[in-house]
């Protein structure tokens, strides 16, 4: 369902680039698309120029996992059935606003956080947004955050300690925040 230790519901078919309802053929002609393009071995001269070494090692992990779940029936059928089950925990889920984080600037890196009834927090950073297709600019006072499409988004975040979650919407357009906000 997670892909990784990201917050961001990102599924082995999403990691596969096919369809839930793909046939076995399409998910295998993807999955050897996908593993040779990500193959540690080809990617080692374009992970020292452009890529950080661990990103290719994850994708490539990554797709392996993915098709080892989506290349079995049952493993397939048991995890349609979570996935299933995850989107439903979703429907009850806290509805929030980007407006309603909390942001932590943290250099390279920013969090935002939205505090649980737990009083641990559910959190998303700047490259997770960067992953989703946003794009985020700072300044000295503010943050932005720019949606490359113009579609509204949403993104399911579970809490870092229990099994609360909450349902981010980020609206169509820019998103701007001080960067003192809630702080």
């Amino acid at each position: 369902m997670l892909s990784g230790d990201t917050s961001i519901l990102k599924t082995h078919y999403d990691i596969l680039g096919v369809k839930e309802d793909a046939c076995l053929e399409e998910i295998r002609t993807s999955y050897k698309s996908a593993i040779l393009n990500s193959h540690p071995d080809k990617m080692q001269k374009a992970a020292e120029t452009s890529y950080p070494k661990h990103g290719t090692r994850d994708r490539f992990l990554e797709i392996q996992r993915a098709w080892e779940l989506l290349g079995n029936i049952q493993s397939r059928g048991v995890y349609d059935t979570k996935l299933r089950a995850l989107r439903q925990d979703a429907i009850g889920a806290e509805d929030v606003t980007f407006e309603d984080l909390t942001v932590e600037d943290a250099g390279d890196v920013v969090e935002f956080l939205y505090q649980c009834r737990c009083s641990d927090y559910y959190s998303i950073d700047s490259l997770e947004l960067g992953e989703m297709g946003f794009v985020l600019s700072r300044d000295m006072s503010t943050i932005s955050l720019q949606s490359r499409n113009a579609l509204p988004a949403s993104v399911i975040l579970p809490c870092g300690s229990c099994s609360l979650k909450v349902r981010l919407f980020f609206n169509a357009a820019n998103t701007t925040l001080q960067r003192d906000h809630h702080l």
